[in-house]
């Protein structure tokens, strides 16, 4: 197993179709050790029985929006497990009315929002968990192709990931000389929860399938097993990448 013994903390799972999700059952079935995270009680009573289901040691709360509680949830880790090898960084969101209609009307409220909680995240996690990671830990965040391309009603969501996906790159050079190794998955589009609040979200689906060169949609698992290879040692010579997981779909032109 590619990942037996390693410790792997996993943010972001709202329900059995996330990808942290797929994520958290690849890991597993390599031998990972799992904990989990959630945002306020609301998400407590769904990770709970999660964590539970996939065989997680403990659960921790995580507001990533409140620096004091991301750093309580790592002395919380320090308690538990002393280090971490992997951490799973799944967590965005923007408000749903700037998910539709023209970008140049997002509010300032709105794109602060999207920036804090989508792309600053990943920095203050890095932060508060920087003294726990072992030599040859593994970072990931989960992006999408919308942070290069303009994708109908991502908007403010795509130049959060694009600003992610800037902070991956240089997260993977303030922590490789510890051999910490950062990246990030472009995962094609999935129908999850998330996605849910993205107008037109089907006629994305049907794109991939008409012009990705594989000519279909990704799954849940194929993102999972994306996500063991960057935890694992098979990518210890990985870092600051973002790897698609796409069908392909972002090498086409016209």
């Amino acid at each position: 197993m590619l990942l037996e013994g390693k410790k792997a903390l996993i943010t972001g799972v709202a329900n059995n179709k996330s990808i942290a999700y797929a994520v958290a059952q690849a890991c597993k079935e390599h031998g990972a050790r799992l904990a989990f995270s959630y945002p306020g009680e609301a998400l407590q009573k769904r990770v709970e029985p999660l964590s539970e289901e996939l065989g997680g040691e403990f659960v921790v709360p995580m507001d990533v929006t409140d620096s004091n509680e991301i750093q309580q949830a790592a002395d919380t880790v320090a308690a538990k497990w002393g280090n971490v090898d992997i951490l799973v960084h799944a967590i965005a969101f923007a408000h749903r009315d700037d998910l539709k209609g023209r970008f140049i009307e997002t509010s300032r409220e709105g794109f602060t929002t999207a920036m804090d909680v989508s792309a600053y995240s990943l920095v203050a996690m890095c932060q508060a968990f920087e003294p726990l990671l072992n030599p040859e830990a593994s970072i990931m965040a989960l992006t999408y192709y919308g942070s290069q391309k303009v994708v109908p009603n991502y908007n403010v969501m795509g130049v959060a990931k694009a600003a992610l996906e800037a902070s991956v790159r240089y997260l993977a050079v303030d922590l490789g000389p510890k051999q910490v190794r950062v990246n990030a998955i472009s995962a094609g589009p999935l129908k999850t929860l998330a996605s849910s609040g993205i107008s037109g979200f089907k006629t994305i689906l049907s794109q991939i399938e008409q012009r990705a060169p594989l000519q279909r949609n990704i799954s849940q698992e194929d993102v999972g097993n994306a996500a063991v290879y960057l935890a694992s040692d098979l990518a210890r010579g990985t870092t600051g990448e973002i790897l698609y997981v796409d069908s392909g779909y972002n090498i086409m032109g016209l």
